[in-house]
């Protein structure tokens, strides 16, 4: 018996198996369709694991693209989906940055890991992984190389937070003959800038989680660290942790 938590986000779509712990977990690029994408993962979780589909008692959907699965037996926002997902990995965890792939929040939990309070930037692509896949873009490099082109590495500040006119920015300092790597270590500042900012806003309580796409980068991590001056715990699987809150819930709710 099992539940499946499926996220679709703007850039990725991640699921999880699920049975008390993880069976299986997968994750692919949402591309044009996020509905095309939640079903493509569930056939492959459940290709993966060698399960039939009747196994799975109940599929929690979240994300933006919760509302392209017609299959999910409900939908859940990935407020409630992050908080119990990172409380499940550490129940220590009392706040939560996510940096996603088109927005980011914090959010602040209780001694159960109910949220008790959250902020969301869900309006701007300023900090998130689309405003790190554009820059990336800019300057010809791959997203996962960033971490090892700006070890050590003095940033160039990079004034535009909105990621149209950071783009023009930066192409403006390419062409004045900036070094490429001094402005990757900008935008990892950047973006751990604008991480900062949306934790001041709300009463920190440890543990401090880092989740989503954005929080793979060390690097970020510790400019973050260094700011609030203090640990964050980041998962190494910090991109499920939406999919793997719904398969939780999910979970929570077949054994009731």
């Amino acid at each position: 018996m099992y539940s499946v938590g499926i996220d679709s986000g703007s850039i990725a779509t991640k699921a999880v198996l699920f049975n008390g712990n993880i069976v299986e977990k997968v994750i692919i690029p949402t591309g044009w369709s996020p509905k095309k994408a939640s079903e493509d993962v569930l056939n492959i979780l459940i290709e993966k694991s060698s399960i039939k589909k009747s196994d799975i008692k109940l599929i929690i959907g979240t994300g933006y693209g919760r509302i392209s699965m017609p299959f999910a037996d409900k939908k859940i926002t990935e407020i409630t989906c992050h908080a119990k997902g990172a409380y499940f990995l550490n129940d220590k965890v009392r706040t939560i940055l996510d940096i996603g792939g088109q927005d980011s929040k914090v959010i602040s939990l209780d001694d159960n890991g109910n949220v008790i309070d959250f902020i969301m930037n869900d309006k701007c692509a300023a900090g998130t992984g689309r405003f790190l896949q554009v820059m990336a873009n800019v300057l010809g490099i791959e997203v996962e190389s960033f971490d090892e082109i700006i070890h050590n590495v003095k940033p160039e500040p990079i004034t535009s937070m909105c990621t149209v006119f950071a783009e023009s920015e930066v192409i403006s300092l390419l062409a004045k003959g900036i070094d490429k790597n001094k402005l990757a270590s900008g935008i990892a500042h950047s973006i751990a800038n604008k991480g900062t900012a949306m934790l001041n806003k709300i009463k920190l309580k440890n543990a401090i989680a880092f989740t989503g796409g954005v929080a793979k980068s060390k690097i970020i991590k510790s400019i973050i660290e260094e700011k609030i001056k203090q640990p964050l715990y980041s998962p190494s699987d910090s991109q499920i942790i939406g999919a793997l809150g719904a398969a939780v819930i999910g979970w929570n709710m077949i054994n009731k």
